[in-house]
């Protein structure tokens, strides 16, 4: 079900993300991202997903819940923070091969480890997968314009806040009636 990230912590974020990935999995969620920010005093946001790229509320809580315990028991941290479980939002992170497919015709920004046709960032719609490699077409490159992003090297992508990614949200956020706690 899981399909392997992409983007890999280091540091305190890898040995969080080690401790919460198997909980987050066993729930049926997938793992986005782990960050450590200073933000009130220490701050770890744990940024996941059902396979299907949805999350409410009620799923936050239930991670959170779940993921506690094990963060208290192998004590990671050493010190006071706030644990932030949330979704990877609109302009999410781009993680596992599968969101290059799945956001595909989207804008996207990515960071890449090591330089590709002498850059590093590129910027621009993304066109798919094709053998371990992320399409993106640019639009502020001369010919070639389309670009083959091994996903091995790539450090970092997410997608760009636009309209079109605002109107694909709304089209495939669920209806109100099928969010509702049917225990009132």
């Amino acid at each position: 079900m899981d399909a392997p990230r992409l983007t890999r912590e280091t540091g305190l974020e890898a040995r969080i993300a080690h401790i919460v990935e198997p909980v987050v999995s066993d729930l049926g969620y997938e793992l986005v991202r782990v960050k450590v920010t200073s933000q009130n005093g220490m701050t770890v946001q744990i940024m996941a997903e059902r396979p299907d790229g949805t999350m409410t509320v009620e799923d936050c809580e239930a991670i959170s819940r779940n993921i506690s315990p094990a963060l208290d028991v192998d004590d990671p941290i050493g010190r006071a923070y706030h644990l932030e479980v949330s979704s990877p939002g609109i302009d999410r992170p781009l993680t596992r091969a599968k969101d290059f497919a799945l956001w595909a015709g989207h804008e996207a920004k990515v960071e890449m480890a090591s330089a590709q046709n002498g850059r590093k960032r590129f910027r621009g719609i993304l066109i798919g997968l094709k053998d371990e490699t992320a399409g993106i077409r640019l639009a502020d490159a001369a010919e070639p314009n389309e670009f083959w992003l091994p996903l091995e090297d790539i450090g970092e992508a997410k997608l760009v806040l636009t309209d079109e990614l605002i109107k694909t949200a709304r089209r495939n956020a669920p209806a109100e009636d099928e969010t509702t706690d049917e225990s009132d």
